[in-house]
C-alpha cells in the first residue's frame, strides 16, 4: 500500500489547495473531506470517493475494506495535522468528485417541502441550515445566489455531514422562482413586509419555505412572486434572529401539520 511521510510531497501540497481555496475545488471538481462519520454520510449519499489517507493506528482493515474501490493510502500524524481542518482526530481524510446541484437534477415526492435559502453568506449557517433540513427530512434544499461554495470545509464541519444527506440544489433566484412556479408549488417567503404570521398558513400541499440573510433579508423578488409572504412574531427588542433557527420553527411547523 503506498504511503507518504512528507508535508512536502506534491499530492499533499495539491490536498492543503483543495482544503483551502474555492475555485481550486470548482477546477479539479473535487474536495477533501475529514471524519469517518461524514465520509460514511458521503458514501451513503452517492459520492464517489477518489482518494482515501489515514493514520494506521485510527483505521481497522475492516474499515478500510469500504473504501476498496478508491485509493488508499497511509499517512503520517504529521501529514495528517497539515491537512485536518478540525482539532478533534479520527484519522481519515477522503478526496471525493463534487456533484452538480442543478435543479433539474432533483427528485421530488408528490407533496413536496423544500427550504430555499437565498445569498446564505456564513458557511456556518449555511451548514446549520442543511442540519436542520436533514432533522425535518425535507424534500431538498435549494441555495438561491449561493455566496459560498457547499464543499467548504466549514460547511461540512457545522453542517455535521448534512451537506451528504440533503438533495441539494443551486441556482439565481430568477431561476429558483421559475422551477418552484412551474412545479406549482407554493412560495412563501419569510419578510418583515406585508406577512401574516407563519402559523397561520398552510403548509400542507407543496410548500417551499423561503429565509434569507439575518442582515439584509430576502430580495424584493421573492417579496413581490412569493404566494404568500410570512412573519415570526417576535416580542423581544430586536427583529431578528438567526436563520437556522428561523428556519427550524417553519419547517417544523409545516411537518406538525403534516403530521410528522
Amino acid at each position: 500500500m503506498k504511503q507518504i511521510t512528507s508535508i512536502q510531497n506534491p499530492f499533499i501540497k495539491s490536498l492543503v489547495q483543495l482544503q483551502e481555496k474555492s475555485k481550486t475545488r470548482k477546477q479539479t471538481g473535487t474536495f477533501l473531506m475529514e471524519g469517518k462519520r461524514e465520509i460514511e454520510l458521503a458514501l451513503k449519499g452517492g459520492y464517489e470517493l477518489e482518494t482515501v489517507l489515514f493514520l494506521p493506528e485510527f483505521v481497522s482493515d475492516k474499515e478500510l475494506k469500504k473504501f476498496s474501490g478508491s485509493e488508499c493510502i497511509e499517512i503520517t500524524r504529521e501529514v495528517y495535522q497539515k491537512l485536518a481542518y478540525r482539532d478533534t482526530t479520527e484519522g481519515v481524510l477522503a478526496v471525493a468528485k463534487s456533484k452538480k446541484h442543478r435543479l433539474t437534477d432533483l427528485k421530488l415526492s408528490e407533496n413536496p417541502l423544500l427550504l430555499v435559502a437565498e445569498g446564505i453568506e456564513k458557511p456556518g449557517n449555511l451548514g446549520a441550515l442543511l442540519r436542520t433540513a436533514d432533522a425535518a427530512k425535507i424534500d431538498a434544499v435549494i441555495i438561491a445566489n449561493p455566496k459560498s461554495d457547499l464543499y467548504n470545509p466549514n460547511i461540512i464541519r457545522s453542517g455535521v455531514g448534512c451537506v451528504f444527506t440533503n438533495q441539494i440544489a443551486v441556482g439565481s433566484t430568477d431561476e429558483v422562482i421559475s422551477y418552484l412556479k412551474s412545479n406549482k408549488i407554493a412560495i412563501f417567503s419569510a419578510t418583515l413586509q406585508n406577512a401574516n404570521s407563519y402559523h397561520l398558513e398552510n403548509y400542507t400541499t407543496p410548500t417551499a419555505l423561503v429565509v434569507g440573510t439575518e442582515a439584509t433579508g430576502l430580495s424584493e423578488l421573492w417579496r413581490t412572486e412569493s404566494t404568500q409572504n410570512i412573519i415570526i412574531p417576535m416580542q423581544g427588542e430586536i427583529d431578528s434572529m438567526n436563520v437556522s433557527v428561523a428556519a427550524a420553527i417553519l419547517l417544523f411547523e409545516a411537518k406538525r401539520q403534516r403530521g410528522f
